[in-house]
């Protein structure tokens, strides 16, 4: 009774859009669309622009401790869009109901962005291998996407970083109906620099040398 509930009239619960995904797949583009389409995003503005993410980085700091407990803020993230790293969706309260927008992006992109910003801070980039820092992720992935799967209150949309940089429209309409139809499709739109796609796939085999 209470899925047919649900469908017929929808949830009851409170919304909250959260963008999420593994780190550098473009969760900070997609928090500036959402912006630029009409939803408010939840951010400190902490975590300044820089070399690495020229347009703002879009991060809450009260997020990384949900895992510790603090999740009162989310009330207030009602009809607003929210930065969740993958490894902490878990932690959301389950009074209320997501809107994941889950950002995939080709894991060779991903660890040679990471690599790249780890050298900007003049971290080591070779603490782990890119096999081992791969598995880990794709497992991760997994993980990740079966509890999504598994939860009532969760909605999610998968949206690759590639596809929208190559044509944005297709995406910016799906990410539209999904949150509902009345985003600035637009203004989502203009919002996509392909300049920005720095580490792309075909780039990086480009690069790599010929073995001998």
């Amino acid at each position: 009774m209470k899925g047919i509930f649900k469908k017929l009239f929808g949830s009851s619960k409170p919304v909250v859009t959260v963008v999420s995904g593994l780190p550098r797949s473009g969760t900070s583009m997609m928090m500036k669309m959402l912006e630029a389409g009409g939803i408010p995003p939840v951010t400190d503005k902490i975590r300044t622009a820089d070399d690495d993410n020229p347009k703002g980085y879009y991060e809450f700091e009260r997020v990384k401790q949900m895992d510790k407990g603090d999740t009162a803020w989310m009330e207030d993230a009602q009809g607003k869009s929210v930065k969740v790293i993958s490894q902490l969706l878990r932690y959301m309260p389950d009074e209320y109901e997501y809107k994941v927008i889950f950002m995939r992006r080709n894991m060779s992109e991903i660890l040679a962005s990471q690599k790249k910003m780890l050298i900007n801070r003049g971290e080591d980039p070779e603490q782990a291998t890119d096999e081992e820092i791969s598995a880990l992720f794709e497992k991760h992935l997994n993980s990740v996407m079966d509890w999504m799967a598994a939860r009532p209150n969760v909605s999610v949309i998968y949206i690759h970083y590639s596809d929208m940089l190559a044509n944005p429209a297709p995406q910016v309409a799906q990410i539209n109906e999904f949150l509902g139809g009345n985003m600035n499709i637009q203004a989502m739109s203009e919002v996509v620099d392909p300049n920005l796609y720095r580490n792309r796939k075909n780039r990086l085999q480009k690069e790599k040398p010929a073995s001998s």
